[in-house]
Protein backbone atom coordinates (compact mmCIF):
# COMPACT_ATOMS: atom_id res chain seq x y z
CA UNK A 1 0.00 0.00 0.00
CA UNK A 2 2.78 2.73 1.07
CA UNK A 3 4.53 1.35 -2.22
CA UNK A 4 1.64 2.27 -4.25
CA UNK A 5 0.76 5.57 -2.86
CA UNK A 6 4.73 6.56 -3.00
CA UNK A 7 4.39 5.65 -6.92
CA UNK A 8 1.12 7.86 -7.04
CA UNK A 9 3.01 10.79 -5.42
CA UNK A 10 5.87 10.69 -7.94
CA UNK A 11 3.62 10.59 -10.71
CA UNK A 12 2.71 14.40 -10.34
CA UNK A 13 3.44 16.23 -13.23
CA UNK A 14 5.93 19.18 -13.37
CA UNK A 15 3.51 21.50 -13.87
CA UNK A 16 1.65 21.18 -10.89
CA UNK A 17 4.68 20.98 -8.23
CA UNK A 18 6.39 24.66 -10.65
CA UNK A 19 2.90 26.29 -10.09
CA UNK A 20 3.05 25.61 -6.57
CA UNK A 21 6.33 26.77 -6.14
CA UNK A 22 5.74 30.04 -8.14
CA UNK A 23 2.14 30.61 -6.34
CA UNK A 24 4.08 30.34 -2.82
CA UNK A 25 6.53 32.77 -4.50
CA UNK A 26 4.47 35.10 -5.32
CA UNK A 27 2.06 34.91 -1.74
CA UNK A 28 5.07 35.53 0.14
CA UNK A 29 5.83 38.49 -1.33
CA UNK A 30 2.16 39.73 -1.08
CA UNK A 31 2.27 39.20 2.17
CA UNK A 32 5.47 41.11 2.58
CA UNK A 33 4.10 43.91 0.63
CA UNK A 34 0.73 43.96 2.41
CA UNK A 35 2.36 43.16 6.07
CA UNK A 36 1.99 47.14 6.81
CA UNK A 37 -1.58 47.67 5.34
CA UNK A 38 -0.51 49.87 2.73
CA UNK A 39 0.39 48.94 -0.71
CA UNK A 40 2.50 51.41 -2.18
CA UNK A 41 2.54 51.60 -5.92
CA UNK A 42 6.43 51.07 -6.00
CA UNK A 43 5.81 47.92 -3.61
CA UNK A 44 3.53 46.50 -6.44
CA UNK A 45 5.48 47.61 -9.15
CA UNK A 46 9.01 45.62 -7.51
CA UNK A 47 6.55 42.86 -6.10
CA UNK A 48 5.63 42.51 -10.31
CA UNK A 49 9.46 43.01 -11.00
CA UNK A 50 10.62 40.38 -8.85
CA UNK A 51 7.80 37.81 -9.85
CA UNK A 52 9.09 38.13 -13.68
CA UNK A 53 13.08 38.37 -12.53
CA UNK A 54 12.96 35.33 -10.28
CA UNK A 55 10.61 33.62 -12.18
CA UNK A 56 11.51 34.34 -15.42
CA UNK A 57 7.54 35.54 -15.98
CA UNK A 58 6.32 37.74 -18.38
CA UNK A 59 4.66 40.90 -17.48
CA UNK A 60 1.06 39.74 -17.77
CA UNK A 61 1.96 35.87 -15.94
CA UNK A 62 3.14 38.60 -12.99
CA UNK A 63 0.11 40.13 -12.73
CA UNK A 64 -2.26 37.08 -13.67
CA UNK A 65 0.05 35.23 -10.55
CA UNK A 66 -0.35 38.64 -8.22
CA UNK A 67 -3.81 38.14 -8.22
CA UNK A 68 -3.86 34.17 -7.44
CA UNK A 69 -1.46 34.71 -5.03
CA UNK A 70 -3.80 37.33 -3.30
CA UNK A 71 -6.90 35.20 -3.24
CA UNK A 72 -3.97 32.47 -1.49
CA UNK A 73 -2.82 34.68 1.24
CA UNK A 74 -6.38 35.72 2.27
CA UNK A 75 -7.27 31.98 2.24
CA UNK A 76 -4.59 31.19 4.49
CA UNK A 77 -4.01 30.92 7.81
CA UNK A 78 0.05 31.09 8.42
CA UNK A 79 3.31 31.36 6.74
CA UNK A 80 3.38 27.70 6.78
CA UNK A 81 1.03 27.12 4.03
CA UNK A 82 3.60 28.57 1.46
CA UNK A 83 7.46 27.68 2.87
CA UNK A 84 6.72 23.74 3.23
CA UNK A 85 7.47 23.14 -0.87
CA UNK A 86 10.16 26.06 -0.64
CA UNK A 87 12.73 24.43 1.72
CA UNK A 88 13.33 22.03 -1.14
CA UNK A 89 15.16 24.97 -3.10
CA UNK A 90 19.06 24.92 -3.45
CA UNK A 91 20.25 27.67 -1.19
CA UNK A 92 21.07 30.02 -4.18
CA UNK A 93 16.88 30.39 -4.45
CA UNK A 94 15.56 30.57 -1.32
CA UNK A 95 18.28 33.44 -0.92
CA UNK A 96 16.83 35.04 -4.05
CA UNK A 97 13.50 34.39 -2.65
CA UNK A 98 14.53 36.52 0.88
CA UNK A 99 16.74 38.78 -1.78
CA UNK A 100 13.21 39.75 -3.45
CA UNK A 101 11.06 40.00 -0.22
CA UNK A 102 13.32 42.68 0.83
CA UNK A 103 13.32 44.55 -2.52
CA UNK A 104 9.68 44.46 -2.25
CA UNK A 105 9.92 45.38 1.20
CA UNK A 106 11.79 48.36 0.76
CA UNK A 107 10.70 49.59 -2.74
CA UNK A 108 8.45 52.53 -0.97
CA UNK A 109 12.01 53.39 0.75
CA UNK A 110 11.07 52.19 4.30
CA UNK A 111 11.40 48.81 6.12
CA UNK A 112 8.33 48.29 8.25
CA UNK A 113 8.77 46.29 11.54
CA UNK A 114 6.24 43.92 10.48
CA UNK A 115 7.38 43.83 6.73
CA UNK A 116 10.73 42.92 8.34
CA UNK A 117 9.04 40.09 10.69
CA UNK A 118 7.69 38.40 8.28
CA UNK A 119 10.76 38.08 6.33
CA UNK A 120 12.88 37.21 9.11
CA UNK A 121 9.77 34.60 9.70
CA UNK A 122 10.16 33.17 6.29
CA UNK A 123 13.87 32.94 6.09
CA UNK A 124 13.71 30.82 9.27
CA UNK A 125 11.30 28.63 8.05
CA UNK A 126 12.91 27.54 4.68
CA UNK A 127 16.02 27.53 6.63
CA UNK A 128 18.19 30.39 4.88
CA UNK A 129 21.52 30.89 7.31
CA UNK A 130 20.89 33.61 9.56
CA UNK A 131 24.50 35.96 7.62
CA UNK A 132 22.55 35.00 4.13
CA UNK A 133 18.98 36.89 5.83
CA UNK A 134 21.68 39.47 6.60
CA UNK A 135 23.18 39.95 3.15
CA UNK A 136 19.87 40.08 1.38
CA UNK A 137 18.86 42.72 3.50
CA UNK A 138 22.25 44.58 2.59
CA UNK A 139 21.76 44.15 -0.97
CA UNK A 140 18.43 45.85 -0.40
CA UNK A 141 19.24 48.80 0.95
Amino acid sequence: MWQTIKELMNKSQPEEADTSVELATAALLCEVAHADREVTEAEHQALKLMLQKILGLTGMQAEDLYFEAMQAMNQSVSLYDFTGQLRQLTQDERFNLVAAMWEVANADGSIDPYEESIIRQVADLIHLPHSEFIRAKKLAQ
